[in-house]
Parts: C-alpha cells; sequence; structure tokens
C-alpha cells in the first residue's frame, strides 16, 4: 500500500517537474520570440508570441495552483484550493483577449497598407521555433498526467504556428507578397481569441456550478433507483470544483427502516456505482418512508 504511494508521488512529483521545465523553456522562448519580432518586423511573430505568453502564463499559473491545491482544505477554504485552478484559466484569458485586440487593431489597416518585414529572419526564428517547442512537446508526451497532455496539446498548437510562420516566410522570399505577414497575424489572433472563448465558456460552467459534461444526472437516478432498498431519489446535484474533482450530494429514500450496519453497506453499493459516473466526493443522506423532506421537489 506504501509502495503504491510511493509510485503516485513520485509520478505527480515528476509531471510537477515536466510542467516547471515547460515553463521555463516557453518563457525564455517567448523572450526571444518578443525580440526577434520587433527586429524582423513581423507582426506574426509577435502574434504568435502572445500566444506562447498565454501558454507560459497557464503553464506557470498551473504549476503555481497546483501546487497551491496539495494544501488541502482551511479554515477558509473547506474544499481546498482546487478551485483557484479557474482564477488562473480567468486571468490568462484576459491577458490573452486584450493582447489580441492589440495586434489585429495593428495587423488589419497593415494587410492593405503592409511594411517591409526581415524574411530571412522570420525564416531562422521559425525553425528555432519548432525545434525549441517540439522538444517541449516530446518531453511532456512521455508524461501520464492530464495535465502534461493538456499542456503538451498548447504546445503542438505552437509548432503549427511556427510551421505557418515558417511557410509564410518562404513564401515571401521567392515573391513579393508582404502582405501574408499581417494576414498571417490576424489568424493567428482570432486563432486565440477562438480558444479563450471555449475555455471561458468551461471555466463558467464551473463557476456557475453547472453539472460537468461527462456526468448525466438521469444515469445516476436510474441506477440508484435499481439498488432494491431504494424507493426514491432526489435532490440530487452535482458540480465541479475544477473541472476534474466532481461532487455529489443526494436524497435516498429507503424502503424500511435499516439498522446502522445494514446501512453502512448500503453506503457502499451507493458509493460504488457513483464512482464509475466519474464523482469523487459523496454525501449521502437517508430518509424513510414517513419522513417529510423539505427539499423533496429540488
Amino acid at each position: 500500500m506504501g509502495h503504491s504511494h510511493d509510485h503516485h508521488h513520485h509520478h505527480h512529483n515528476h509531471a510537477e517537474g515536466n510542467i516547471k521545465v515547460a515553463f521555463f523553456l516557453n518563457l525564455a522562448f517567448t523572450i526571444i520570440e518578443i525580440v526577434g519580432g520587433i527586429l524582423t518586423n513581423s507582426l506574426a511573430i509577435l502574434s504568435d508570441a502572445l500566444h506562447d505568453l498565454g501558454d507560459s502564463l497557464s503553464l506557470g499559473l498551473s504549476w503555481y495552483f497546483q501546487k497551491l491545491s496539495k494544501k488541502g482544505r482551511t479554515k477558509s477554504f473547506s474544499f481546498g484550493y482546487k478551485r483557484f485552478s479557474l482564477l488562473g484559466a480567468i486571468i490568462n484569458s484576459i491577458v490573452l483577449v486584450a493582447g489580441s485586440i492589440i495586434i489585429l487593431s495593428k495587423a488589419i489597416p497593415q494587410i492593405f497598407h503592409p511594411e517591409e518585414v526581415h524574411v530571412q529572419g522570420m525564416f531562422y526564428l521559425a525553425i528555432l521555433g519548432i525545434v525549441v517547442n517540439g522538444a517541449a512537446v516530446l518531453q511532456l508526451r512521455k508524461g501520464s498526467s492530464m495535465n502534461e497532455r493538456v499542456v503538451s496539446l498548447h504546445l503542438l498548437e505552437d509548432v503549427l504556428g511556427w510551421v505557418a510562420v515558417l511557410i509564410g516566410s518562404v513564401i515571401m522570399m521567392y515573391f513579393d507578397a508582404p502582405f501574408i505577414d499581417p494576414l498571417m497575424s490576424v489568424l493567428i489572433a482570432v486563432y486565440i481569441l477562438f480558444n479563450v472563448y471555449k475555455n471561458l465558456k468551461k471555466s463558467m460552467v464551473i463557476i456557475l456550478q453547472g453539472i460537468p459534461e461527462e456526468v448525466s444526472i438521469e444515469s445516476i437516478r436510474e441506477k440508484l433507483r435499481s439498488i432494491q432498498a431504494i424507493t426514491n431519489v432526489h435532490d440530487c446535484h452535482v458540480w465541479s470544483m475544477d473541472g476534474n474533482y466532481n461532487v455529489l450530494t443526494v436524497h435516498l429514500v429507503l424502503d424500511k427502516d435499516y439498522p446502522l450496519s445494514e446501512q453502512v453497506a448500503l453506503k457502499q453499493q451507493v458509493k460504488q456505482i457513483l464512482k464509475g459516473e466519474s464523482i469523487n466526493h459523496i454525501t449521502i443522506e437517508f430518509e424513510n418512508q414517513d419522513e417529510h423532506c423539505e427539499l423533496v421537489d429540488c
């Protein structure tokens, strides 16, 4: 038992280490990009720098909040710090929206009045971008945690962004088409805004205590009613703390009075069913047939 805990702990630290490496790699490269974008006068590279800055921010925040969430419950936060990761997602979204609006306000006029860009500089920066982000993707692909997989997808998007910049720079080497740079910049900014919208929508559902996508209350009710001792299921609420950790509270009406020792076995049966329904934290209240519950309509 102790061994399996250590093994899990080792995996957790390994995941945190991987995210830490990816964070510093991404942050260093973002700074190189910003300088490179200014030197080459390329808005596409600056847009990609914004994308990378967003990734660096979310990596840094997820690393910080992952450490914070280990603190568990406190006097102020009875559920612990799990929901703080949402705060990170919202901060990150605000930064990305502000940056994208600035980029779009500069890029759209430049499509019609393009400025000269340093194409060779763009070309070499794009190759460096593919190599650095590609190395980070390979590092995180080996990871097994959900967090590592999400981060590796983010970095894979960066690789594809750089492939686009590389193709754009090659076209501009052979054709006089300086409008390609601001056009790519607009496309990258629109793509960032689309992702921000998706992430914000997800965060809002969690904050507003919406039912998690992977949970079906109807399925839970049906499965619980299939237990012979249970005649009714009501006041069933499900919400998520952070998109991964789901909480459920439920009232169950029993067909007769059961002694406490038998209620324990019933609870185990209920918990076993709920574990298979992506529920992590379960609160059950048993009621008898004659008991009047004020929450019966909930």
